[in-house]
């Protein structure tokens, strides 16, 4: 027997016919009374499961002189247990047929274990295990301190705009902690002590804050009974203090070189933009929609189809959206031997037409289009959907948000588009980099870059 088919207007519209936000998070919410916060949604559609924790801990938790120690972390949790050896729990996820991995960014800290169904059991078993008996001593953590330096030398030093990137949010932010990186300062990451990290986590990673979300073919009832009593008896943590410096208001340009061996000179440039939980961030995601996605966007058409720039990015949030008030970034880069001052020009020029009428109906239309085709594509796997439902849960309060996200911005009106980019797009809230290529010969003798 045929499956049935869309009915009505779905019939011609894939992304719709996958369902309503409704149908696709319809998440069963508990709370332990140690505060661990429970999400759980089923689908019977394959025999697989993802699991998730995700731990409220980012590198906004941390302070001058221990900045990393949240990525070190996550290295730190694959090192063993009191129950199990070193590099054990990736053998024991692989051996039942799963996958596992973890990340870390400003905000949170999340793990996650994708597995045939039936070994739940399994995965709750070894998060609660490492919340509870994680093994942290010296060995451990000197092996992995250069394991992370080694991967902020690959992803930051090595790339082509990676510490060009870190000058331009440590121009952008002041005060708040999103200046500096999520992997860390070199220097910091060498200085932090066995001590540092017991504290660390001793704050940081306890049931209170976490919230582990369950996807895929799985009862929730069943589900909550053994999450209760692997994690129940886990005390909770500490209060922990607020973040406690807001980034003040930029009140004029702020303008930095970075000189570096590179193929083309190119611009950085960071707005400050609002927080994810902002009424306004639905605008903010469909101006950087219509500016950046797709070869119909304002930056493909002006720079990259005339062969103008080698690139041309746009990106709203630091990852996803965040907790506090972020940015807004572009990155353009020039031909080889071409200056880039008149694309930085031109780019003003775009972001100005924005601010002054907004954007047009048919760039508001495809832009709410493309956001919509992301968001249900992206929820037709359960890691995605467990994602996208952990991440608000920590980052925005609540995973509910996820109910009423395309409706936020069918409301969004063009008087919303020009009224937002009006005052992100103000001169004096822009912070740029600008990359001046130079020989290897005068790199190498400003001395080693860490």
């Amino acid at each position: 027997m045929s499956a049935p088919r869309p009915s009505g207007s779905d019939r011609n519209d894939p992304v719709r016919a996958i369902g309503s936000a409704e149908s696709l998070f319809d998440v069963h919410e508990s709370r332990l009374a140690n505060g661990l916060m429970l999400l759980v949604l089923p689908d019977p559609t394959a025999p697989l499961i993802s699991f998730q924790i995700h731990y409220a801990v980012g590198s906004r938790n941390e302070r001058p002189g221990i900045t990393g120690i949240s990525h070190l972390f996550e290295h730190l949790m694959f090192k063993g247990t009191k129950r199990r050896g070193p590099e054990s729990i990736a053998r024991e996820i692989q051996a039942r047929g799963g996958v596992l991995n973890a990340f870390t960014t400003t905000d949170n800290t999340s793990y996650f274990e994708n597995l045939p169904a039936n070994e739940l059991p399994l995965a709750i078993d070894i998060e609660s295990d490492r919340l509870a008996n994680l093994v942290l001593d010296e060995a451990n953590l000197t092996t992995e301190r250069e394991v992370v330096r080694n991967e902020r030398r690959t992803s930051v030093v090595n790339a082509p705009l990676g510490l060009p990137g870190e000058r331009l949010f440590a121009l952008l932010f002041d005060a708040h902690p999103y200046g500096w990186p999520v992997v860390g300062w070199d220097s910091d990451l060498r200085a932090i002590t066995l001590q540092d990290c017991l504290d660390y986590f001793g704050t940081h990673y306890a049931p209170n804050t976490a919230t582990i979300v369950i996807t895929g073919d799985v009862v929730p009832k069943d589900a909550l009974e053994q999450v209760e009593r692997a994690f129940g008896p886990l005390p909770a943590g500490p209060q922990r203090a607020p973040v406690p410096t807001a980034e003040p208001i930029q009140r004029g340009e702020k303008r930095a070189i970075y000189r570096k061996v590179a193929p083309a000179e190119s611009i950085l440039a960071g707005f400050h933009a609002p927080a994810w939980t902002d009424a306004d961030w639905s605008a903010v995601e469909l101006i950087d929609t219509a500016l950046g996605t797709g070869r119909a966007s304002r930056m493909y058409r002006r720079f990259l189809k005339p062969g103008r720039a080698s690139a041309a990015h746009v990106s709203s949030g630091i990852f996803f959206g965040t907790m506090d008030p972020s940015l807004v970034e572009f990155e353009l880069t020039a031909l080889p031997g071409e200056p880039v001052a008149p694309l930085e020009a031109e780019l003003w020029e775009e972001l100005d037409a924005i601010a002054r009428d907004g954007l047009t109906d048919e760039e508001l239309a495809r832009a709410r289009k493309q956001r919509e085709a992301s968001f249900f594509l992206q929820a037709r796997t359960c890691f995605h959907r467990g994602l996208q439902i952990g991440l608000r849960q920590v980052r925005q309060g609540s995973w509910q948000s996820l109910r009423g996200q395309v409706d936020r911005w069918q409301l969004v009106s063009r008087e919303d588009t020009r009224r937002v980019a009006r005052g992100l797009f103000d001169p004096d809230n822009r912070s740029v980099v600008h990359v001046l290529p130079v020989p290897a010969e005068e790199w190498a003798a400003r001395g080693p870059v860490e």
